[in-house]
């Protein structure tokens, strides 16, 4: 099995999976990159995408075998990309570059990020932009269709420069290297991986290993997993702000639509749409409809709730276009343009898919700070007319919901602090390169 030079694939079946995600047919959805993360969905790599490969690939040959130095092709890289690899230590330069990069660090990135990595990674491969081989793509696939998992580390990117040590990892068991995580969660050799599935170890070539290691994948993983959520959460931050005006007898006055028109926020409207879906004829809202009822107004996190909630939104939205147009990108240094150049290039910088990370963890922050509010609210004897303190049912014996606002209030705090912005550290690397 050791031995094997090519990647053992199963016989083509009559008719796809309609569950399959078909690489390379066009820009992945986010509906594709869960699937496949979360899900195990298998992948296909379209025939154009295959076609896509074979032609920039020969490229690469070609400049392979010119003798004049070509980054990425015939040379070092970064601080050392004028050095020049003589033809013979070309797939050593790529094995070597794969090996060093790997060098990541501290708790394993969950399964669902490396995957969706993997899976950015190779509809890169697949834009025909970096020049890999088609059986190298082909092996990518076929990893994650056997739910070969690499052991990626959390730290380890400096975004500036891509995601470099984590799409290390992912290349270095595509060699046949390192650690990695099966099926079922556990813990066995790449070689061993491979070696069950029937999967040939790939043998780098001349840009491979560059090609896979030079893209903003994880991030990009990341920021498609978490507009997923946050589309959920939003949604539950609207059922739980309006059952919090129910509950603690507050008015649903202040959604009307005319007062929301009046700062015309799409994210605002939407959610102050939402409250009054679900206040619609409420029956707790109509008992304290009286004139004995003499509240002017509610608290923020009550009254408020449809500006925070529909900033989100619209953070969201702003988010989402971000990442759509990172899901159409092709991003490698050097790239194979349309018309054959190969060409050295900065897309590999991660700052506009963490611009809107960090965006994302500030809204998220302040959503679950109101939400938090809203708890404390109910669990004050002093400010939640009428309700036993804590909610509990003997208070004094029992303590109630105390100890989980205690824990909401600890989930905020570590929430607020990962929302200090990363995008605006930088340490200088690679020779200050």
């Amino acid at each position: 099995m050791d031995g094997m030079t090519q990647t053992h694939t199963a016989p083509a079946p009559t008719e796809v999976d309609p569950s399959t995600v078909k690489v390379g047919a066009g820009p992945l959805s986010f509906e594709d990159v869960v699937a496949v993360a979360r899900f195990d969905a298998p992948v296909v790599l379209a025939e154009a995408a295959l076609e896509r490969l074979g032609s920039s690939r020969r490229i690469i040959e070609d400049l392979a075998s010119d003798p004049a130095p070509h980054y990425g092709v015939s040379t070092g890289f970064g601080a050392l990309a004028t050095t020049h690899i003589p033809a013979d230590q070309r797939a050593q330069l790529q094995r070597s570059l794969v090996r060093s990069h790997a060098a990541g660090s501290g708790p394993e990135v969950e399964r669902e990020v490396v995957r969706a990595l993997m899976l950015l990674r190779l509809a890169t491969l697949a834009t025909g932009r970096t020049g890999v081989r088609p059986e190298t793509a082909r092996t990518y696939a076929a990893m994650l269709n056997a739910g070969i998992t690499p052991v990626v580390h959390e730290y380890g990117s400096l975004g500036c420069s891509g995601d470099l040590a984590p799409l290390a990892h992912c290349a270095l068991a595509a060699m046949g290297e390192g650690p990695v995580r099966v099926r079922d969660g556990s813990l066995v050799s790449a070689a061993s991986a491979l070696r069950e599935k029937g999967i040939a170890p790939v043998t780098l070539e001349e840009k491979e290993g560059l090609a896979l290691i030079n893209g903003t994948d994880g991030m990009l993983g990341m920021l498609v997993l978490a507009i997923t959520d946050l589309r959920r959460l939003v949604t539950t931050a609207d059922v739980t702000a309006a059952m919090s005006v129910e509950g603690l007898l507050g008015t649903d006055d202040v959604f009307a639509e005319d007062l929301h028109a009046l700062r015309p926020q799409p994210g605002q409207a939407a959610s102050a749409a939402n409250l009054r879906m679900m206040m619609h004829d409420s029956e707790i809202r109509e008992s304290h409809r009286t004139e004995e009822c003499t509240r002017v107004q509610d608290a923020y996190s009550l009254r408020c709730a449809p500006q925070v909630a529909g900033g989100a939104r619209d953070t969201l939205d702003h988010a989402t276009r971000v990442a759509d147009w990172e899901l159409a990108s092709a991003v490698d240094n050097p790239v194979v343009t349309l018309d054959g150049r190969v060409e050295s290039n900065g897309n590999f910088h991660g700052a506009p898919v963490a611009y809107v990370l960090d965006f994302l963890a500030i809204v998220a922050a302040d959503l679950a700070s109101m939400a938090e509010r809203r708890t404390d609210r109910f669990l004050d004897q002093a400010r939640n007319n009428g309700l036993p303190p804590f909610l509990a049912d003997n208070p004094g014996v029992d303590s109630g919901h105390m100890i989980a606002q205690y824990t909401q209030a600890a989930l905020v705090s570590e929430l607020k602090r990962l929302a200090a912005p990363a995008s605006v550290d930088s340490i200088p690397s690679s020779a200050m390169q």
